[in-house]
């Protein structure tokens, strides 16, 4: 498998129609390996060939929609200036487009060695724990869509959770309740047709993480504020798979609901991410460039700066962190 130098620009995985383009950045890191995966789960690793300023990049003529990636960054490990890095993780690319799976909690999932502290770095592989991110196809037919743009006088909000407001409507047929097909389906158009509403504001649909904290009372994270990946929808809400047909789902959910004019506002969770503080797991930012992504404690950066009351805050100080939510902001719009 070949990989070719390929661009800085745009972030993430982007198929053009030929192959794929991987860039992801990184203050801190040395070298980066971009790890492929099959079918059967086996892992192929390339190191990015080219940098350009912060980040890494290579293109890989083989890779198409449906290929399931990550990466593995080497760097500094020192906790004690903010520096996590460790290559034994697999970390999801904070621009991957569509999940594949959900964290299996493993001791290997933790970049320290649980029977330690935090400064003591755990050399155990996690990627057979760990879900991988999917080459999407941005190719889809929206015809003539568009956002009908209501008027903010005019405007009748719904705030609605995916799976709450169709689990149960006995109209929606059972193989997608629970699902963005479901949200989209004549049944509940009708239901908020009749209640005059011109814009539904969708509960979280970034892809989040059930916790371990949350799994070991064997209880889950319904409401979805727990991100992990900023331009995924959540793969649980799909009918369809996960290896990227959740997002020609939720766009097909999208122009549903446009064409009976209404309008889709989305809920954002920017403020802290699903790897918590210091004693969290290793997911992706984290590993990457942790003293960038995060804010740490000036005096003493091994910690986190926990305005959320979640473990951390995202680092919106740092210029990459910014660009992240922008860039995320601007996709789902676009």
């Amino acid at each position: 498998m070949k990989i070719w130098p390929g661009r800085s620009f745009p972030l993430g995985a982007t198929y053009d129609g030929s192959g794929t383009n991987f860039a992801i950045a990184s203050e801190v890191a040395n070298r980066i390996e971009l790890c492929l995966f099959d079918d059967a789960g086996n892992e192929r690793r390339m190191d990015l060939p080219e940098r350009a300023g912060w980040v890494f990049h290579g293109y890989v003529p083989a890779a198409s929609p449906g290929c399931r990636y990550a990466f593995r960054v080497h760097g500094p490990w020192d906790p004690a200036k903010g520096h996590r890095c460790n290559p034994a993780k697999l970390l999801i690319d904070p621009y991957a487009k569509a999940v594949e799976g959900h964290p299996r909690w493993d001791e290997a999932i933790y970049p320290y060695s649980l029977k330690n502290d935090d400064l003591v770095s755990s050399g155990s592989d996690s990627a057979p724990f760990m879900p991988r991110g999917v080459v999407t196809n941005p190719f889809f037919d929206w015809s003539d869509d568009r956002s009908p743009r209501t008027p903010w006088h005019e405007t009748v909000v719904y705030e609605a959770h995916v799976k709450g407001l169709t689990m149960k409507h006995p109209d929606v047929p059972e193989d997608i309740r629970g699902k963005y097909a479901g949200l989209g389906s004549p049944a509940i158009i009708d239901h908020l047709k009749k209640l005059g509403v011109t814009a539904i504001e969708l509960l979280p649909v970034h892809q989040f993480v059930h916790s371990q904290h949350l799994q070991d009372k064997k209880l889950r994270n319904y409401w979805g504020y727990d991100s992990l990946c900023y331009f995924a929808p959540h793969n649980e809400y799909s009918s369809r798979g996960e290896d990227g047909e959740q997002v020609q789902e939720f766009k097909q959910m999208v122009k549903d609901l446009h064409r009976a004019e209404i309008e889709v506002f989305l809920d954002v969770v920017y403020n802290h991410t699903a790897e918590g503080n210091q004693l969290g797991p290793m997911l992706s930012f984290k590993g990457i460039d942790n003293h960038a992504y995060y804010r740490t404690v000036a005096k003493d950066p091994r910690y986190y700066m926990d305005y959320t009351g979640t473990g951390n805050s995202l680092n919106m100080r740092d210029p990459y962190v910014l660009q992240l939510l922008m860039d995320s902001l601007r996709y789902w719009v676009q």
